[in-house]
């Protein structure tokens, strides 16, 4: 089966997504990208941009795949005399519906931030399939969408809500997890540090809410606690001030601070890490979340978002926090039991997501797609 997958975003994690579901699929899959930037403009225009470049190509696929930056109905309008018989899947790495806006965003300050959910929401319509990275998203991403309709003063469709609901369903992300394996310390050694290593490796961004991170890491100084940081992740042009400050305040603990471009350097940083506390205010998956976990890092996560779907039930009770003291309390205990805390691995149960378990999966509910039509 042919594949066209629509990506007008193709950067960080929805460029891994792409490239490597195409790379390990038993289908061939032909990738459409834009560069990963400007991304309020690739919604908008995106559409207008591949379409120009399919309708130059010769090769007709059996099934188009876009990703949720896509305006998928623009694309299939202007498209229409070659795409008006195939049939049509989206896959919402995030949305902008249920997505916490800064408040600092001129487009919210100026009410325009809406029509990029309603580009999301029409996109969904379009698509014969709607594919969503987990239950939470699905979830979040439906029942926000009644408080878009209602916000339009007429015909608000609400019954399209349903429709959508019907034609929904959770697909996880697909990570290529085996290449840590290359990078995983024998065993058998000692580990490298008789110091527990803390790890941040999430976007510098403030839905990921380094305050109350950094906060309890300081609270575990005020308590006499030793312990070594290192902080990962990208960066962007304007980033929250916390950052900054934990460098200036926590000093020789911070072992490694800013992002890390090799790929090898940044999985031995995982696999040396002990503890990967988690108090992110927003995420529709958790990528490096269980990239932490696989390569033996202890998670700390609060009980919301999609993590208790990362997690088995089993190990809820190890791994989830009530709140800031309890998260700072566990921390202390973990770092008391450094031991114990470097024998307990969670790495079969986050392994499920590796594209050797996933491809399969996401090649049969595509074909069904195309045999349904």
């Amino acid at each position: 089966m042919k594949i066209l997958l629509l990506v007008p975003y193709h950067t960080g994690s929805h460029a891994a997504w792409a490239t490597d579901y195409a790379a390990h699929s038993r289908h061939r899959v032909t990738i459409l990208s834009m560069p990963g930037r400007f991304w309020k403009w690739r919604m908008h225009g995106g559409a207008i941009t591949l379409a120009r470049r399919f309708l130059a190509e010769e090769a007709i696929p059996d099934l188009i795949l876009a990703t949720d930056m896509l305006d998928l109905t623009t694309f299939l309008a202007l498209t229409r005399a070659r795409t008006g018989h195939l049939p049509t899947a989206i896959y919402f790495h995030e949305n902008q519906l249920s997505y916490p806006w800064p408040p600092t965003d001129r487009d919210v300050s100026q009410g325009r931030n809406l029509h990029y959910g309603f580009i999301n929401y029409a996109s969904a319509l379009a698509a014969d399939a709607v594919f969503f990275n987990s239950q939470y998203h699905m979830d979040s991403f439906l029942t926000e969408l009644p408080r878009l309709l209602n916000h339009f003063p007429d015909h608000n469709e609400l019954e399209t809500v349903e429709c959508l609901h019907a034609k929904s369903e959770v697909l996880p992300l697909g990570l290529d997890l085996r290449r840590f394996d290359t990078y995983r310390p024998n065993p058998q050694l000692p580990a490298a540090s008789s110091q527990p290593l803390i790890l941040w490796n999430h976007r510098w961004e403030y839905d990921k809410n380094p305050q109350d991170f950094f906060e309890a890491l300081y609270a575990l100084v005020d308590r006499g606690i030793d312990f070594a940081l290192v902080i990962l992740g990208e960066r962007f042009r304007q980033q929250p001030t916390e950052f900054t400050e934990a460098h200036r305040r926590l000093g020789e603990r911070v072992r490694r601070f800013g992002y890390v471009p090799a790929f090898a350097e940044y999985a031995r940083w995982l696999w040396r890490a002990d503890l990967l506390p988690v108090t992110s205010h927003h995420d529709f998956f958790g990528a490096s979340v269980v990239e932490g976990i696989y390569c033996g890092c202890s998670p700390l996560l609060p009980q919301r978002l999609s993590y208790p779907e990362l997690i088995p039930s089993q190990y809820h009770n190890l791994c989830f926090y009530h709140d800031f003291d309890d998260l700072v309390d566990r921390l202390e205990a973990a770092i008391s039991n450094l031991d114990q805390t470097r024998q307990t691995s969670l790495r079969d149960a986050v392994a499920r997501f590796d594209w050797s378990a996933m491809v399969p999966i996401y090649d049969d509910r595509l074909e069904r797609i195309v045999r349904n039509q």
